[in-house]
This record gives structure tokens, sequence and C-alpha cells, in this order.
């Protein structure tokens, strides 16, 4: 789509002296003149052209290095028909040229004229030409505009990427000057020498956006290789110190797993079935989680010696997890023992605690009202019911009552009516 390489000789013919010529006075002189004045400016017409085209070859081919969208595909593609249309009026303006010898010294006054009216057809359509793609250039300045930035950011993004590969090396080199491996860290590292290869290659090769995009990543993951390594000194010290906090919870847990037979034997001494019937698996329960959690301790600690970091880490984390649920057992029957007893020496207290939620919740859906929302008042009212039902209960059952059942019956109250006094607080919140 290049122009054609005529515009030198062109341009010397347009304006080269009259050395040789003979002039003939009268009408051919003056037809002759203004046929010279037309050639010169066409001539200046085409530079300008192929100046302007030129120009916005180089905005294209900024934004072809950078930009793929729909929107910078139309525009690529819109100044491939601009290229054309350049071809075919530079065409007719040669052909004008090479139409006519304003030198001969028998031009005749109306070859003449006909050759200023086609160097000025051919000048018309030139400038026309460049004016529009003049216009074409200015609907590219946001295109352009974000081009020209990911150009300005290639350079410093990928000096960024070997910097960071630098310091994530001499990081690495002072981690194991410390005693510790760091293989895997070491391993991450190693695979980013690839994409440093690619860098080096440049955007000519691979395009600046995916240039731009491999420097990101290799920032970022150079960057996280360096401040791991950074951490892992303090790491280890962490990961020591969960080693001997968890081992010696874990002693401790064992101590008060086997005080949870004596507590069983509490509840089975004083209270039906039905509250501790759920609780007897407790102690073969806890004993196994603490057997479990003391195994992957050892584990833990043999990958700690190996500088297996994430191992280790990995493995105290289920060391705690069930250490958690063993404790949660055993605390449950102790837990259970002093409601349990708290209850039976004074159950009129979980029903008065029971009962001002249900009141309180009922003088709220009152408030401002002359009747409750029914809503509100429907659900107060099962809750209510529900609580002298599991009164009614206690009274009925003489001397072995279901304590348990009992108290769940009260929280389940207590959440009914939250529930409640929660939806109507949402409800004057909005207003």
């Amino acid at each position: 789509m290049a122009l054609p390489l005529l515009l030198a000789p062109v341009l010397a013919g347009a304006f080269a002296g009259g050395g040789t010529r003979r002039w003939f006075g009268g009408r051919t002189d003056d037809r002759r003149a203004q046929a010279q004045e037309a050639k010169d400016a066409a001539a200046q017409a085409f530079y300008e052209l192929d100046t302007a085209q030129r120009e916005m070859r180089l905005s294209v081919e900024t934004i072809r290095a950078v930009d793929d969208s729909p929107e910078a595909r139309r525009a690529l593609a819109s100044f491939e028909d601009f290229g054309r249309r350049v071809d075919e009026v530079s065409h007719r303006y040669i052909q004008a040229i090479d139409a006519h010898d304003l030198d001969r010294d028998d031009l005749d006054a109306a070859t003449a004229g006909r050759a200023r009216e086609q160097l000025s057809r051919a000048r018309d359509e030139l400038d026309q030409v460049r004016r529009e793609l003049e216009r074409f250039a200015e609907g590219l300045g946001p295109l352009l505009g974000k081009a020209e930035t990911q150009l300005a950011r290639l350079a410093p993004a990928v000096e960024r990427a070997r910097q960071a590969l630098r310091n994530a090396a001499e990081q690495l080199d002072a981690t194991r000057g410390a005693g510790l491996r760091a293989d895997d860290l070491a391993a991450r590292l190693a695979a980013l020498g690839p994409e440093l290869t690619l860098l080096n290659e440049g955007a000519g090769r691979h395009g600046v956006a995916a240039t731009l995009q491999r420097a990101d990543r290799v920032t970022r993951e150079a960057e996280a290789v360096r401040a791991e390594a950074a951490r892992l000194p303090e790491r280890a010290v962490e990961i020591d110190r969960r080693l001997v906090s968890l081992r010696t919870r874990a002693e401790a847990l064992q101590t008060r797993t086997a005080q949870v037979g004596p507590v069983l034997s509490e509840l089975r001494r004083g209270f039906a079935l039905a509250c501790w019937q759920d609780l007897q698996s407790v102690p073969e329960q806890a004993e196994r989680g603490v057997t479990q959690a003391g195994e992957r301790l050892a584990e833990a600690r043999a990958a700690r010696q190996e500088q297996r970091w994430a191992d280790a880490t990995a493995l105290l984390a289920t060391v705690r997890a069930l250490l958690n649920s063993a404790d949660e057992a055993v605390s449950a029957a102790g837990d259970r023992l002093r409601r349990l007893e708290a209850v039976r020496k004074d159950p009129q207290a979980e029903v008065e605690r029971a009962r001002f939620a249900v009141r309180d919740a009922q003088r709220l859906a009152m408030a401002g009202r002359h009747r409750p929302d029914p809503r509100h008042a429907a659900p107060l009212d099962a809750a209510a019911a529900r609580l002298e039902r599991a009164a009614a209960a206690v009274e009925e059952a003489g001397r072995h009552p279901d304590w348990w059942h009992f108290l769940e019956e009260t929280r389940a109250v207590r959440e009914d009516v939250a529930r409640v006094v929660a939806a109507i607080r949402e409800e004057q919140a909005a207003g």
C-alpha cells in the first residue's frame, strides 16, 4: 500500500528552472504559466498528502503493535481503505504529470489549458483525500493515546520484572545463608527463567500487550518468592512455637479426657437417660482425637526437620482441628452437667429468663400501635405457649424430668423471639 516513490523526480520536474525553454508571447505564454502554477500546486498537494500518510502510518503502526480491540481493528481497516484511495489519486496525479511536457517549445494554448485543468483536478483530489485523512487522524486520538501509554509502560515494566527477579534471587541466597533450604521457592524462581528469556526477546517478537502482561506476571511472582523467602526465618520460628504449643495443649487435653468418665457417671446417677445418652461416645471420641493429633504432630515435627514448610504448616492446621474437636466434646460433657445441675436447682429462673424475652418482644411489637402486627403477634404467642408447655412438662414429670429437653425448649423459645425482634427492628430501620 506504499505510495510510489516518485515524489522526488516529480517535484524536481515541477520546480526546475526553464534554462533551455523558449517562451513565446501572447496567450500561449499565459496558458503555459497557468499550467505551470497548477503543476506546482499539485506537486505541493502531493507532497502534503504523502507527509500526512507517512505520519498517519506511524500512528497506525503504534496502535497495531498494542491494541487488538474491535475498535482498533476497524481503525486499521479504515486506514487500509485510505491507502487504496491515496494510491488512486496519486496515480491520476502522476498520469497528469506524465501526459504534459510544459517545457515543450511547440506547446500550444489549448494543450496548456488542458494540462492546467487536469493538474488542478489532480490537486483538488489530493487535497480532498488529505483533509479526510487528517479528520481520520483526529478520530484516532483516544486509540493512539492509549497505545502510546502502553508503549511508555513497556520499558519500565520489563525493567521492574528483571529487578524483581534479581531481588528474589538475592533474598533466596540470604535465606539459604541462614541455613534454610527453601527448595520450593528456588524451584518457583527457576521456573521464571524462560519468562525472562521471552522478555529479553522483546515486544517486537512477542507483541507489546503480551510483553506487558508477561512483565507484570513475572514481577508479581518474583516478588511473591522474595517476600516468602524473607519471611521464611520467621515462619520457621513460628512453626517451632506452634509445635511446642500444640504438644502442650494435647497433653492437657489428654488429662481432661480422663476426667470425662466421672462426669458421665455423675450424669447417669442424677439425671434421666435422655439428658446424657448423646454423650456416651465422648470419651472414645476425645481419646481418638487426641491420639490422631499426636500422630499428626509427630509428622509435622518431621516435616519441620526436613524443611518441608508447606507440609509442616498443613499438618499443624490438622492437629489444631483435631484438638478443637476433642476439646469441644470434652467441654460438652462438663457443660452439660453444670447446666443440668443449675436448672434442677432453680428451674423457675430458666422459665423467667425465657418469659422476660417474650414479654420484652411483645412490648416492642406494640410500640406505637393499638394492636400488634399479626406477623409478629403469631410467632410471639406461639413462643409463649411453647414455654408454658415446657414448664408444665417438668411439673408433670415428677422426680426425674427431662431437664435437657426443658433447656432445649427454652433455648428454642428465646431464638424464636430473637427472630421476631430482629424483623421488627429491620422494619423500623426501613421506615
